[in-house]
């Protein structure tokens, strides 16, 4: 049996004809999470797609993780230039936003 579970999509990885990303597979795998486990936060997904997915992680290991690598860059520069253009363009917003995530951070849950 030849199947592909993994296709290159949109400039990613996904599981093949899902809109699952294989990034939120690796990242799951990598906190420990067991193929089951990982099935369950994806009902769409079989249990044999899940394992695919891994198996193409695993023999692709270091292109992913260099894939990942730089998709983590590319999400914290568009974060800090979000900021940046929201700090300019609405200072007062951006402080009250400021202020309220400082709260949140000192506030006991």
């Amino acid at each position: 049996m030849d199947q592909a579970y993994v296709e290159r999509r949109d400039g990613g990885y996904w599981i093949w004809e899902t809109r699952i990303s294989l990034d939120s597979i690796v990242y799951a795998f990598r906190r420990g999470a067991s193929p089951e486990s990982i099935k369950g936060s994806f009902p769409v997904l079989t249990l044999e797609q899940v394992y695919g997915a891994i198996t193409f992680y695993l023999s692709k290991q270091s292109e992913i993780d260099e894939y990942l690598r730089d998709s983590e860059e590319a999400y914290e520069a568009a974060r800090r230039a979000n900021h940046d253009q929201l700090r300019r363009e609405k200072p007062e917003l951006y402080e009250r936003l400021m202020r309220a995530k400082d709260e949140r951070r000192t506030t006991p849950r």
